[in-house]
């Protein structure tokens, strides 16, 4: 069980490490280009405004549903389900 117990941390530390990348990403992003993204209007909205107030927090929820949904698979794959 050691080959694949080191392929599963290796497999899960390489999902976390891209998430958060992605999650540091956007989170820069959005507030850096704010001004620029404000001249734009999404539901009568700056979208730069609508981007930090809502747009961020739906772009994390997906961030961790992918996350759960991508776990789920490398437990079922090594066999580390919860019972």
């Amino acid at each position: 069980m050691r080959p694949s117990s080191d392929a599963y941390w290796r497999q899960t530390k390489r999902l976390t490490l891209a998430l958060l990348l992605l999650w540091i990403a956007l989170t820069f992003v959005m507030n850096w280009f704010a001004r620029e993204l404000n001249d734009l209007t999404f539901l009568d909205f700056p979208l730069g405004f609508y981007m930090d107030a809502q747009g961020l927090l739906l772009i994390y929820l997906a961030i961790i549903w992918y996350y759960n949904r991508r776990m789920r698979k490398l437990d079922a794959k090594y066999g580390i389900e919860d019972k």
